[in-house]
């Protein structure tokens, strides 16, 4: 089972930026980047117990959604290898004349590829969709789009076991919201949890974390929702550049997904002193790296 492979050792990387002394802050990161090549970061987490829920109910395949570039989608397929199981990924969109890393690195590890028009992928949730897809590839273990479910959650909220210190902030790019619910349900780790959502108009995503919630939670969260960049997987040149720059700075790269845009908010917010003076802010790199060389194929020229 997922939770039974070993993975490396997670760090706590101090980083440093201009403004940080003056202002009485530090910053953090939270490399989940480093868990596994593939089934990288929070997908780890958040896949873990539904990998096990599968195996105890004795399915073989199991169903999964995602886009065309979709982190989640080859980190599934990963770890469906890895636990012995057949894998479905569900895409939105047709196919294209030519795979994208992202799709060809899910083939790879084994998983069949079932592309829906965006209209059809609208109704991943309904009923009557699940069913369509039963009745075409058999029984099947189904798991969200992100891997954002109760078990999802449950993994989640075990990152929290990875902090070796108090934070005043902890910051999380959110696509699903799975991470972000199991953070906050770790109890109060810190005085709030932020939120940095990567689609245009994200403040829906308040509604879908409370649905993720079981119990009342008493841990303060918001969404920043400046920093999109217009939607998912969309970038500007300045985006890019400070992914450069912040490679060079720090060594460490960062996917212009997700934990790229977090990264440019939270430095956004402490030059506009948004932090109160004197905190302690955690961010938490969410993996997804893989994404990059199809970031690159897609905007034709290299990123770092």
């Amino acid at each position: 089972m997922l939770d039974k492979v070993p993975f490396k050792k997670i760090i706590t990387q101090p980083l440093d930026m201009e403004g940080l002394s003056s202002r009485g802050l530090t910053l953090h990161m939270l490399r989940l980047d480093e868990t596994h090549p593939l089934v990288s970061g929070n997908k780890w987490f958040k896949l873990m117990y539904n990998i096990r829920e599968a195996l105890e109910k004795r399915y073989t395949t199991l169903l999964t959604f995602g886009g065309a570039y979709s982190n989640h989608i080859s980190a599934t397929a990963e770890a469906c290898r890895l636990a012995g199981l057949n894998s479905i990924g569900v895409i939105r969109g047709g196919p294209a004349d030519k795979l994208n890393p992202t799709l060809m690195q899910a083939i790879q590890c084994g998983m069949k590829l079932h592309y829906v028009t965006r209209s059809e992928y609208r109704n991943r949730k309904e009923q009557s969709f699940i069913k369509s897809l039963k009745t075409r590839f058999g029984d099947f273990y189904l798991v969200p789009e992100g891997g954002s479910n109760a078990l999802g959650v449950r993994g989640a909220k075990e990152i929290a076991s990875l902090l070796t210190h108090d934070y005043d902030y902890i910051c999380c790019a959110c696509g699903t919201g799975g991470t972000l619910a199991g953070l906050v349900s770790a109890g109060p780790l810190c005085r709030e949890i932020l939120g940095f959502p990567i689609l245009k108009g994200g403040d829906f995503l308040h509604d879908d974390i409370v649905g993720l919630l079981v119990n009342k939670i008493d841990t303060r969260w918001r969404l920043i929702t400046d920093y999109h960049f217009g939607g998912y997987a969309k970038v500007n040149e300045a985006l890019l550049q400070y992914i450069r720059d912040f490679y060079s700075k720090h060594q460490v790269k960062l996917d212009p997904i997700y934990t790229g845009k977090l990264m440019y908010g939270v430095e956004d917010m402490i030059r506009k002193d948004l932090f109160p003076r004197g905190s302690s802010i955690l961010t938490i790199h969410t993996g997804g790296l893989q994404g990059i060389e199809g970031m690159e194929e897609r905007l034709g020229k290299k990123i770092f």
